[in-house]
Order: C-alpha cells, then sequence, then structure tokens
C-alpha cells in the first residue's frame, strides 16, 4: 500500500461493463513527508475520496481487484481508504 493524495478525477464514458458506475480518480504517490514520488496514478475508487484527500493507494491488481468486489475486473490500482493522520515516530 501507498499514501497518497487525489489530484484530479477522469470521466470515461466508454468502459468495460464490469467497472460500470466506477468513480476514476488520479492519484499522487507521495512519501512519508508528504512530497510527491513519481508521477500520477489512476486509479478507481472504493471509498468515495475526493479531490484533496490523502488516501490509501493499492497498485497490486488482485489486491484492487479485491477491494473493489468486482470479479475479474481489468484493475491495476485502487483507493481504499482516506487517510484521516499520519504519526512518525523517531
Amino acid at each position: 500500500m501507498l499514501i497518497g493524495r487525489v489530484v484530479g478525477s477522469l470521466v470515461s464514458t466508454q468502459k468495460n461493463a464490469k467497472l460500470e458506475g466506477t468513480k476514476l480518480l488520479l492519484v499522487q504517490p507521495l512519501d512519508l513527508l508528504g512530497q510527491a514520488l513519481e508521477g500520477a496514478v489512476l486509479a478507481l475508487d472504493s471509498v468515495d475520496a475526493g479531490v484533496g484527500d490523502r488516501v490509501l493507494l493499492v497498485q497490486e491488481g488482485k489486491a484492487a481487484q479485491q477491494a473493489l468486489d468486482r470479479g475479474t475486473a481489468a484493475v491495476d490500482a485502487a483507493v481504499v481508504g482516506v487517510i484521516d493522520s499520519v504519526t512518525l515516530v523517531d
């Protein structure tokens, strides 16, 4: 799992039938200090996250599929939680 920030959304009028009704989000992965890592990831939303939210992101296909409960739909990444706080311990 990764920490990320939702930086946008995407609308697709044509998509696989198993993905109908799902919200697509652009998520920027972050390091523990909140700094951006690699480029943004397109992820399916399972928790009703919105732009600006810090989220938990899974990028393993099997885990993403299970989080969305959409059977064997082609899914690479999913938002599985909205983060309330992060505490780092030295």
